[in-house]
Parts: C-alpha cells; sequence; structure tokens
C-alpha cells in the first residue's frame, strides 16, 4: 500500500529514540517542582522517582507486549482501538495528540529560554522549523540526530554528577527522610505523577511500531533498556543535586542543574549546563514530534482526522502531511503560548493514556504476572492523575471530555447519514 511506512529502525536506533524523549529536558524541567511538591524530605522526591519508575516499568511491559501485537504506528490509539473498542483508541489517540502537541511547545519554548531568553518566542519557532524539516527528510535522519543529542546531553548529565558528588558541598544527610512529617502522602504521589513526565517518553517507541524492523522482538527489546538507561540517569542526577543544595533549594530553584554545579564550586560548568538542557529540549521536540505526527497518521487512516494527513511521502517514506500540520500548530503554540502548566497537563494526557494501554494489555489474556503488571500499571496512572496539580487535572479532564464529546457528535451524525 502507497501509505504505509518503511522498516528501517533497528533495536539500537529505537532505544535511541526513546532516550532522546526521556534523557532530555524532563530532568532538567521535572526536578524542581517534584521537589517543592514531594516536601523538605530529600528522601520522599527519591521515593516518587522510584513510584514514577514503577509505574512507567508496567506501563511500558503492557506497551511492549502490546506493541508487539499490533506493529503500526499509533501506539495506545491501535491498542485500545483493537482491543476495547474504538471509543477507548479514538480516547487515547485524542490525549496523546493534545497533551504532547501542547509538550512540543511546551519543549521548543525550553530552547528558547536557555539559547536567548529574550527572544525566546522567536527561538523557539526556529527550532521548530528545524526539526520538522529534519524529520521531513526521514526517521532513519531523525534517528542520527537523537543519537548524537542523546550524547552530548549523557556527557553533560555525567559531568553534573560527578562534579557535585566529588565536591566537598556534597552531604550524604540531606538525602535522608527527615522528620516523620515532612512525608505527605499526597505531595509524594503529587511529586510521583510531575516526575512521570520525565519517563513518558518511551511511548516514542511503540508509535513508530511501523517502522522498527521486527517489531515482535525489537520493541519488547529497546522499551525496557531505554526506561532502564533513563532511570539510572534520574537517579544519579537526583542524588547529585540533593547532596549539594538539599530538598528545600532544589525546590526553588528555575534552574535546579545549574545552580547544583554552582554549589559544587563548579560555576564554570554552568553555561555548559545550560547548553546541555537546550540540547534535552531539541532532542524531547524531536522525539515528541515524531510520535504525534505517528499518532495523527494512524488516526487519519481511520477517518477520525482528515485523511489527507494518512498521506505518506512515496521517496522519504514519512507521513508527510502529518508531520507538517504538527509542526504548523507547534510552532503557532510556541510563537503565542506561555506554557508554564505544560509538565501537569502532559502528564494528566499521558497517565489516561497509559491507562488505556494497560487495559488494553489486561484482555490479551495472558499469565498471570503479565496481567498483574497490567493491573498494577492501570491503577498507579489514575491514583497518579488525580494527584496531579488541580489546575492540571482539571484541564486534562476537560480535554478529554471535549474528545469524548466530539467522538459521540461524529458518530450520531454518522448513523445519520
Amino acid at each position: 500500500m502507497d501509505d504505509e511506512l518503511k522498516r528501517t529502525l533497528g533495536t539500537g536506533d529505537a532505544v535511541v529514540v526513546g532516550l532522546g524523549a526521556m534523557v532530555g529536558a524532563g530532568i532538567f524541567a521535572a526536578l524542581a517542582p517534584a521537589a517543592r511538591a514531594a516536601g523538605p524530605a530529600g528522601g520522599a522526591l527519591l521515593a516518587a522517582l522510584a513510584l514514577a519508575a514503577l509505574v512507567a516499568y508496567c506501563n511500558a511491559r503492557s506497551s511492549a507486549r502490546l506493541a508487539a501485537r499490533y506493529p503500526a504506528s499509533g501506539g495506545t490509539y491501535v491498542y485500545g482501538r483493537e482491543r476495547l473498542g474504538p471509543f477507548w483508541g479514538y480516547l487515547a489517540g485524542w490525549g496523546f495528540v493534545v497533551g504532547k502537541t501542547a509538550s512540543c511547545a511546551a519543549m521548543a519554548l525550553t530552547v528558547g529560554a536557555y539559547v536567548r531568553p529574550g527572544q525566546q518566542h522567536a527561538v523557539a519557532v526556529a527550532a521548530v522549523v528545524a526539526l520538522t524539516a529534519a524529520n521531513y527528510g526521514g526517521v532513519r535522519k531523525s534517528a542520527r540526530i537523537a543519537r548524537l543529542i542523546v550524547a552530548v546531553v549523557l556527557a553533560v548529565l555525567a559531568g553534573v554528577v560527578v562534579a557535585c558528588l566529588s565536591s566537598g558541598a556534597a552531604d550524604a544527610g540531606r538525602l535522608g527522610g527527615g522528620a516523620a512529617g515532612d512525608w505527605s502522602g499526597g505531595g509524594l504521589l503529587q511529586a510521583a505523577g510531575l516526575l512521570f513526565f520525565a519517563f513518558a517518553g518511551y511511548a516514542r517507541i511503540t508509535t513508530l511500531g511501523e517502522e522498527v524492523r521486527d517489531p515482535e522482538r525489537t520493541i519488547p527489546r529497546a522499551v525496557p533498556v531505554a526506561l532502564g538507561i533513563a532511570l539510572c540517569v534520574y537517579a544519579a542526577v537526583a542524588v547529585a543535586a540533593l547532596s549539594v543544595l538539599g530538598a528545600d533549594a532544589l525546590a526553588g530553584s528555575t534552574a535546579p542543574l545549574a545552580d547544583a554545579v554552582r554549589a559544587a564550586g563548579r560555576p564554570g560548568l554552568a553555561p555548559v549546563v545550560r547548553v546541555g538542557a537546550a540540547l534535552a529540549a531539541l532532542g524531547s521536540l524531536l522525539a515528541l514530534v515524531l510520535g504525534v505526527s505517528r499518532t495523527v497518521l494512524a488516526m487519519a487512516r481511520d477517518g477520525r482526522l482528515p485523511r489527507t494527513l494518512a498521506a505518506v511521502h512515496p521517496r522519504r517514506q514519512v507521513p508527510h502531511h502529518a508531520e507538517l500540520a504538527v509542526g504548523v500548530v507547534v510552532a503557532a503554540l510556541a510563537a503565542t503560548g506561555d506554557l508554564r502548566g505544560a509538565i501537569g497537563f502532559s502528564s494528566f494526557g499521558v497517565l489516561a493514556y497509559y491507562a488505556i494501554a494497560n487495559a488494553s494489555a489486561w484482555t490479551l489474556g495472558s499469565a498471570v504476572k503479565d496481567r498483574a503488571v497490567a493491573a498494577v500499571g492501570l491503577s498507579g496512572c489514575v491514583v497518579l492523575a488525580c494527584a496531579l496539580p488541580v489546575p492540571s487535572a482539571v484541564a486534562g479532564a476537560a480535554v478529554l471530555a471535549v474528545g469524548a464529546g466530539t467522538y459521540g457528535v461524529r458518530a450520531r451524525l454518522t448513523r445519520g447519514a
């Protein structure tokens, strides 16, 4: 068929795409708000990271099993449609596209804020245009760019960890649990929900299922590898930042990793950290646009979005209409928006998306262990979504309600035609 994508990505490419989305702006952007939610106990932040990782692992395992069964573009939109019915697939796709489009704009604005704060909107639009052009050149080209960005960002984060932990300012006592009253269940869960934003990038691997070679083997291998590497990196960075700043200073920081290296007596590394943050945001933006455009492609194929968005370029083998449409919308948001609440909003949408993925995985009728993982993942997604800051949860629920209403109206019009 002329609207099918070409399978060109191997396991290493898939891991890099997932890492590009995860080991990116999340660790630069989510650490401080999560610390504020967790409270003055440093141990609470680390516990929240572990909880977010547990939910992410369950989601990743369920998603990988589903992707091996349904190796097509679209991720949970396809899984929900096939296992639960068209409405649930549509709701997953709707939440993903709307939430992640906002996240794309947030990542673009993060690039602008680090590169040129006074002109962040202009820089953000330029970043969107450049990465949309890169994605238009083919998924292999995008994977090579992601590989370079991931390598640089990992090197920067390694420098932060070494600088902090080897300095005289590091104090292991700051990693402790604090007083009993410092541990708030609601704060811990809210921090975990915010940190989940930093783990959500492994979905890019499953949404690219139609472009992965031997997906039945590649995707189940790539997802846990990418997630495991990200968890190790996040844990090391969180421990390093807490050890020199403490929970209170980390919570009050607008650039926590740059402040951490300054507190460690390495102020010369702060500009390097800023460059790393900008590159990390670029890597996340690159992977986000890839994932959103593939979900748009899948929904357009089913008529849930305009069918012209399902077109695949005959030579470059990319969904070029979907990529251009996503690029235009993201550029418009980046030029005009102030998306300070994007982390919470995105987390709500993605948690709803993965709740549907876990419910879909439950229906596969596999071993008790697999069903237990799906049940834990589903419960974790619901709990963390409800624990997010109220404005984020209300906005996310409203977006899902609009999507559900739109589906109902279209269904009635179709029946009446």
